[in-house]
Formats: structure tokens, C-alpha cells, sequence
């Protein structure tokens, strides 16, 4: 019986994971880690944080498996997050830049002022935002002593997380990352699957300071400190679309978590969006043709959940809100509107801010709870009509996972709002599975996805019970609050 070890690095904890072929959970291993927040809008990691506390997972993970040695080593990871290091010492010359942090964001605007937006959007699929890794390897290597001319004489190595970890798991013998972390860093040509030299010189990043961009299903490397193979890399959302088995063009999953995450697989095409959705590769499995996905982010989902809990203080733990809600049909016609920090895809408006429309004297907590869930029905409802449109092709069927996925109530509003099956599989741990299920096929324990399908199961299929016109209500109502957003 094959073991896979699955290192899921994540942007608050780092978690191991070893699944046996048939995808069941042998052993398991969570530690968080410290934020660090040095100002507002910065948000730092140290890296030895984050490798400290994975290879513990791993370790723990793999003495309650009862296994000493795995099969193989796949790696997911939190996105867009940016270590530089020493490649004599491997030390780090400076705490990682999370993907939230926004200290680079004059850098972006003068980018757009410049008038550079559609150049970046045609060879990476991405909008010009600090959220994306190339500003922050600029930013490091202009605030560190010497960083810039030590960069160029080829003595630093920057890259994502997933690469950070490849390091060590070698003892730096092997600098690499994968398609998919790459394709998130603005430096990378998701058309020529290769780092672009205008791209690099428009961002100020020498390609001394890159890793090797390989397959995300594949050999990394042999010799590791956990005594597998390194066989699967792939960035935590494109993990969970590989995990939830979306192999075929236009499946698409939405993970919930504190925001969504929505990604259609699309093929071996790019697809440019129209809606200001991010075009981004799915995976690349070694061999074969890049798949490519349209992306789109929902920045407040799961968070909203907490607001109720923290702020207003009208649940005392986030799985209360499903029986709060129940004891109400509706929303009493409240549309809550959780754009706290600016909506995100397919509006794309950092300024919006959050409001709560339509109170009324018969307004309970209870329709702030409902209409809170729905909120997050809506704003995944709009991305997904957003990708129909791009692509011309109608989405059959949406798959979910993560925490707030868990809601009984939210998936039959999704189910509700978008006329058509939403189901959840048996394990919702899909972003660690999804790296297990690369590795394996990058280490032939399964020789191709079609040796995996009977593997997803399903927990529960939620079907729309509500008509056409009621659907049309809850829509126009969600649009008009989202304006007065």
C-alpha cells in the first residue's frame, strides 16, 4: 500500500497530511504560526516559522501513520508569499512578504499610470496589483543592504513558499518551483511557460534570483530530508482544483474559507476574460500540455461569518449562524453587502465598503444572519456567471470545499442561486489532497486521472428548490445593494 506525504503551507498554519492510494487519511498534523504585521497594510512571515512548523507537521503526521519513510512528498502552499535567502548559508535576509501585504502599491499605480496594465494582462493573465509576487522580490532587493548587486552576482534566491520549503527538504540542493506558483508572480509568460525577460525588466527582477519552473506533477527532487521523493508542487487553489477532479473543461470548484476561491478549469487554451477574472494555469502534469483556469477571488466570505460573531456579537461560535438563520424563511428583504476591504472579483472596487440594506422595525438578528449567508451565495453566484459569459460554456455542476462549505444552509443558497447541483464531497481537505494526487501521478503511483475518479465521493448533492422568479428577486436585490456598495 503506497503512503503520500502532503505539506500543506498555509497562510496562518502549516499542516501534513498522509493519504494512503485509496486517498484515505492515515495521520494528520496542524501547528499555526505567528502574524506579523509591522505597520498597517504589511503582513510578514518568518521563514523559519514556516519551515520549522511544517517539517514538524510532517514528522508528527508520519509517526501516527506508523510510517517512516512516505512514497512520495507532494507540496501545496499559501500563494504569492515571497522569501529571499542566501544560497551559501540558506539564511533569509528578511521576514517573507505575505500575498496580503500592500506596501508596494505606489509601485502598481505608477505601473497602470505608465500605462503597462495590458501588457501584464496579456502575458500573465493577471491585473497589475501588489497582491501578486514580482513587486515584493523589487521591494526586498531595494530596502536590504547590497541585496540588488548580491542578486545579480547570482548569491540570493528568491521565490514562493513552495520553493523556500524544496530548499530545505534538500538542504538547497534544489531551487525549483512548479507552473502554477509561477504563473502567480507576474514575472512569468503563462503563454511560453517560461519567465519573461520584459516582464523581469519591468519589475527590476534579475532572473539570477529565479527558481527552475517545472511541471506540477513531476520529479522535484529525489533525495529529501523525509526520505521521499518531491513528485507534486502546486499553489493551495490550484491544488484544490485538482483535488476536487475538475480534469475536464468547465467542471469548477469554490473553496470557503475566510474569502472564496472559484477556478474553471478551461483546458489546454488560455482564456482571456472579459470580466476581470485572472486567467492562470490549473497545472501541468509532466509530459503533457499546460491546463489553464479562470480565477476569480472573493475577498470576504467565511470573514463575514466571524463579523457576526466578533463584531456584532450576535453568534458565539461561526457554526451557530446555520441555526440562527433557520428560524427565519428569508432575509425580511436585508441584502448585507461585506465589502469590507473593497469587493473583489468580477467588481474589482478597492473603495466599496460594506452596508447592510433594506432594515426595517421587524429586522431580527436572525435576517442579518440569513441575508449574511446569502451574501456569499451572491458573490459567488456573480463570479460564476462572469466565467459563463468569458467562456461561453454553462458550468454543470459546482464543487466546494472548505470551512464554511460545511453550512448546510449557504450550499442550498449557492444550489438556489445558481440552478444547478453544488456538492460536496466526503473529504473537504481538497488543497492537501490535490498535492497528494499530484505527487502520486508525478511519482506513477497512479498512472493518470482517470485512475482517481472513483476515488470522489460525494457527501451530499444540494438541488435549487426555489422558482425562476424567486431567483430573479434575490439577484436584483443583490445588485442594487452591491451598487449603493
Amino acid at each position: 500500500m503506497a503512503a503520500i506525504l502532503a505539506l500543506d503551507q498555509g497562510t496562518s498554519s502549516s499542516r501534513s497530511i498522509v493519504f494512503d492510494e485509496n486517498g484515505a487519511v492515515l495521520g494528520t498534523a496542524q501547528q499555526e504560526f505567528p502574524q506579523i504585521y509591522p505597520q498597517s497594510g504589511w503582513v510578514e512571515h518568518d521563514p523559519s516559522e514556516l519551515w520549522n512548523s511544517q517539517l514538524e507537521t510532517a514528522r508528527q503526521a508520519l509517526l501516527q501513520s506508523g510510517i517512516s519513510a512516505p512514497d512520495a512528498i507532494g507540496i501545496t502552499n499559501q500563494r504569492e508569499t515571497v522569501v529571499l535567502w542566501d544560497r551559501a548559508t540558506g539564511e533569509p535576509l528578511h521576514n517573507a512578504i505575505v500575498w496580503q501585504d500592500r506596501r508596494t502599491a505606489p509601485f502598481i499605480e505608477q505601473l497602470k499610470a505608465d500605462g503597462y496594465a495590458p501588457l501584464i494582462r496579456k502575458k500573465t493573465g493577471l491585473l497589475p496589483d501588489p497582491y501578486f509576487s514580482a513587486t515584493k522580490i523589487a521591494w526586498l532587493l531595494d530596502h536590504i543592504d547590497s541585496a540588488r548587486d548580491r542578486a545579480q552576482r547570482g548569491e540570493l534566491a528568491a521565490g514562493t513558499v513552495d520553493s523556500w520549503i524544496l530548499w530545505n527538504l534538500t538542504k538547497g540542493r534544489v531551487f525549483a518551483t512548479d507552473v502554477t506558483n509561477a504563473s502567480r508572480t507576474s514575472l512569468f509568460n503563462i503563454h511560453s511557460l517560461d519567465w519573461d525577460h520584459e516582464l523581469l525588466d519591468l519589475f527590476r527582477v534579475p532572473h539570477t534570483v529565479l527558481p527552475d519552473v517545472k511541471p506540477s506533477g513531476g520529479l522535484f527532487a529525489e533525495d529529501t530530508l523525509l526520505g521521499a521523493p518531491v513528485t507534486g508542487i502546486a499553489g493551495d487553489q490550484h491544488a484544490a482544483l485538482f483535488g476536487q477532479l475538475c480534469t475536464e473543461p468547465g467542471m469548477a470548484k469554490n473553496t470557503y474559507g475566510t474569502g472564496c476561491f472559484i477556478l474553471m478549469q478551461t483546458g489546454t487554451n488560455p482564456v482571456a476574460s472579459r470580466n476581470r477574472l485572472l486567467t492562470t494555469i490549473a497545472w501541468q502534469l509532466e509530459g503533457r500540455p499546460a491546463k489553464y483556469a479562470l480565477e476569480g477571488s472573493i475577498f470576504i466570505a467565511g470573514a463575514a461569518i466571524q463579523w457576526l460573531r466578533d463584531g456584532l456579537g450576535i453568534i458565539r461560535t461561526a457554526p451557530e449562524i446555520d441555526k440562527l438563520a433557520a428560524t427565519v424563511p428569508d432575509n425580511g428583504g436585508v441584502t448585507v453587502v461585506p465589502a469590507f476591504t473593497g469587493l473583489g472579483a468580477p467588481h474589482w472596487n478597492p473603495d466599496a465598503r460594506g452596508i447592510i440594506n433594506g432594515l426595517s422595525r421587524g429586522t431580527t438578528a436572525a435576517h442579518i444572519a440569513y441575508a449574511t449567508l446569502e451574501s456569499i451565495a451572491c458573490q459567488s453566484a456573480d463570479v460564476l456567471r462572469a466565467m459563463e459569459s468569458d467562456t461561453g460554456t454553462p458550468i454543470k455542476e459546482m464543487r466546494v470545499d472548505g470551512g464554511a462549505s460545511q453550512s448546510n444552509l449557504l450550499m442550498q443558497m449557492q444550489a438556489d442561486l445558481l440552478d444547478i447541483p453544488v456538492r460536496r464531497p466526503k473529504t473537504i481537505e481538497t488543497t492537501a489532497l490535490g498535492a497528494a494526487y499530484l505527487a502520486g501521478i508525478g511519482s506513477k503511483v497512479w498512472k493518470n486521472t482517470d485512475e482517481l475518479k472513483n476515488q470522489w465521493q460525494i457527501d451530499r448533492t444540494f438541488e435549487s428548490v426555489i422558482s425562476e422568479a424567486e431567483r430573479k428577486q434575490i439577484r436584483s436585490r443583490w445588485s442594487n445593494a452591491v451598487s449603493k456598495a
